[in-house]
């Protein structure tokens, strides 16, 4: 039930959000709008408003807004030829047709921050409870410059740029404005303190100066069954307490000991029912969902959930923390598109309708915060995938139009139909195939 619940919240709304911005700028630009539909296929209900008819139509996959005078080859025209009347989508220069394409996934890429600066002014800007915990060494990456001089678990840090015993939130604000920097740390060592300095320009990832954070234990979510942990006995509900008997703190630090065992067999410390349970179990080389080269095991866990604590902020401090979860959410996802294309990262790790609805009923579960992180990424996303130059989608036809423009003048209607055609075979297969890879990992036994 929250599994349906949810992939009616969060789709419908963003496909709301989408199909909004597409009709609000058309009718800035003063073009008739004959339906605004949320879903395709035949009409279910819904309401008249003017000239437009606002309907829910039978098939929730999307949704769209009917332009007056469309071209023909669209996929969402009512077969109608434009007439040349003013108020039709075709009588309005090229730029201003761009800008209604564009509009959808705009109001996309900015709904996220109006969306997270809501909830953080009615409720309070949730963040880990860590961050309010001294600053204390749990674990270090192999890499670690502080680990090279000597920095060691259990460490605390009670100076570090002049600030008297930071927490791990001052750090992190810290390290955001650190890059390139060398930092000064007066560092405590079971009672002897010593001062350490650390380059910042030889950390690949900064934000990992002082190690990972305690972030909550490891729960198992789930077992592949096609990689070694489940052969070595691993199980649904299992607590991974420590590794070859270092105790853990964070995944983080459990998936950098993975890769430090260079593929050697090592001891898994299980807390099963209240006991301990020690497993053999010897990683596997594969591919991670970044497409990368990794050792793995084939534990999976839910998405992190370390404790919360609200904070109070601002209408501008939610503004701002927003524009910045929003800013990298989008790198993020450019990371990914820019890792499909040249092949590093395999379609397969992607998700179709059937794993956004089963994530989003996880987000329901989870609480009204989980939901509305995951409403801003995937708006994130629909936003970047419309924009792709890929026919049928926003981001083709505005390529489209900007070809028009160079030729000064519309290719024939001949050639935008097998444009649109060429564009709608492809996703349909696309889309296929990471349904398929969708179906296939819901199954008892995959590889």
């Amino acid at each position: 039930m929250h599994t349906v619940f949810g992939f009616i919240l969060v789709l419908g709304v963003l496909i709301l959000v989408h199909e909004w911005g597409h009709f609000i700028v058309a009718r800035l630009f003063k073009v008739r709008v004959d339906v605004f539909s949320l879903g395709f296929g035949p009409r279910l209900f819904g309401w008249k408003r003017g000239v437009t008819d606002y309907r829910v139509s039978a098939i929730p996959l999307g949704g769209y807004v009917r332009m007056a005078g469309q071209d023909l080859s669209e996929v969402d025209s009512n077969d109608v030829a434009p007439t040349g009347a003013q108020d039709e989508l075709m009588s309005k220069p090229r730029w201003q047709r761009a800008l209604i394409s564009f509009a959808g996934p705009a109001i996309n890429m900015v709904f996220p921050i109006f969306l997270l600066s809501g909830y953080f002014v009615l409720k309070g800007q949730p963040y880990p409870k860590y961050e309010d915990q001294a600053l204390t060494i749990v674990a270090l990456p192999k890499d670690s410059p502080l680990a090279a001089t000597g920095v060691a678990r259990g460490d605390r840090v009670v100076s570090l740029e002049g600030m008297a015993n930071p927490t791990w939130g001052t750090a992190e604000t810290l390290l955001e404005k650190a890059a390139g920097k060398t930092l000064h740390l007066i560092v405590d060592h079971q009672g002897t303190t010593r001062e350490v300095e650390v380059n910042m320009a030889s950390l690949q990832v900064p934000e990992l100066l002082f190690g990972f954070p305690p972030d909550g234990p490891t729960l198992v979510n789930d077992v592949d069954p096609s990689l070694p942990a489940k052969s070595a006995g691993v199980r649904s509900g299992d607590m991974i307490e420590a590794v070859n008997g270092e105790r853990l703190e964070s995944w983080p630090a459990f998936v950098d000991a993975i890769q430090q065992t260079g593929g050697k067999p090592l001891t898994l410390t299980i807390r099963r029912n209240g006991e301990l349970v020690n497993l053999q179990v010897t990683p596997q080389r594969g591919k991670n969902e970044l497409g990368e080269s990794a050792w793995m095991v084939g534990i999976h866990r839910t998405e992190p959930r370390p404790e919360m604590s609200i904070r109070r902020v601002s209408m501008g401090q939610a503004v701002t923390q927003s524009g910045r979860m929003t800013w990298r959410g989008t790198e993020m996802v450019l990371d990914v598109v820019g890792r499909l294309v040249s092949g590093k990262t395999s379609p397969k790790q992607l998700q179709s309708v059937i794993g956004i609805a089963a994530m989003a009923g996880r987000a329901v579960e989870a609480g009204s915060f989980v939901v509305v992180q995951f409403m801003a990424g995937l708006s994130i996303n629909l936003a970047i995938l419309n924009l792709l130059p890929i026919p049928i989608l926003d981001g083709g036809n505005i390529l489209l139009l900007t070809m028009e423009g160079i030729r000064r003048r519309d290719f024939s209607l001949g050639f935008k139909e097998r444009f649109i055609q060429v564009g709608l075979v492809f996703l349909l297969v696309f889309f296929a195939y990471v349904m398929y890879n969708d179906v296939v990992r819901l199954l008892p036994i995959h590889s």
